[in-house]
């Protein structure tokens, strides 16, 4: 692994333990991390299996050392499923990416997740009845998560957009290079 890797998947490592740390209920960096290292992570493996081993990692440690158990929930392979998700999001905006650009990515994890993820919760963690009602029921008591997932996922999209922009404009190391071309 180059600098520029092993720098790259720190600050997806880091900010998955920031989960850590005392926030509000869903504002976290989940996908705000998959889609960076989906945008720069350059082989597909590692851009695949850094966010999704950095949040395996994260939960554990949650489970173990706030919830006190490491049991997933029925719904969690829908939310790692989810984070696989946004990380090819990340690879497909990855050389057209621009503000904007990366703005409409975030809200567009953001609504898959609140979408499949409680969908999920609604039809195999058995809190809300197996019917249309419930659905609806389920999506709507997830609104104020969806507003605060979508906070973090700017807020943090934010940082680790323009915190890696601003390294590679100090760290000509962590600069990507060109292929050379052949004529």
């Amino acid at each position: 692994m180059n600098k520029r890797s092993i720098t790259l998947s720190a600050i997806i490592v880091l900010a998955a333990l920031s989960r850590l740390l005392p926030h509000a209920p869903n504002v976290t960096p989940i996908a705000a991390m998959a889609l960076f290292g989906g945008m720069y992570l350059r082989d597909l493996k590692v851009a695949f299996l850094v966010p999704i081993a950095a949040m395996i990692f994260s939960d554990l440690v949650l489970g173990l050392t706030v919830y006190g158990t490491a049991v997933l929930l029925k719904s969690q392979p829908v939310v790692y499923l989810c984070i696989l998700m946004t990380v090819a999001i990340g690879r497909l905006i990855r050389d057209k990416a621009f503000v904007l650009r990366i703005a409409l990515a975030i809200f567009a994890s953001a609504v898959m997740f609140y979408l499949v993820t409680n969908f999920a919760v609604w039809a195999f963690d058995g809190l809300y009845p197996k019917t249309w009602r419930g659905l609806i029921t389920c999506y709507t008591a997830a609104i104020p998560f969806f507003r605060n997932s979508l906070i973090g996922d700017l807020a943090f999209a934010a940082v680790l957009f323009g915190g890696f922009a601003a390294l590679e404009r100090s760290f000509i190391s962590l600069r990507e290079r060109e292929e050379p071309q052949l004529a």
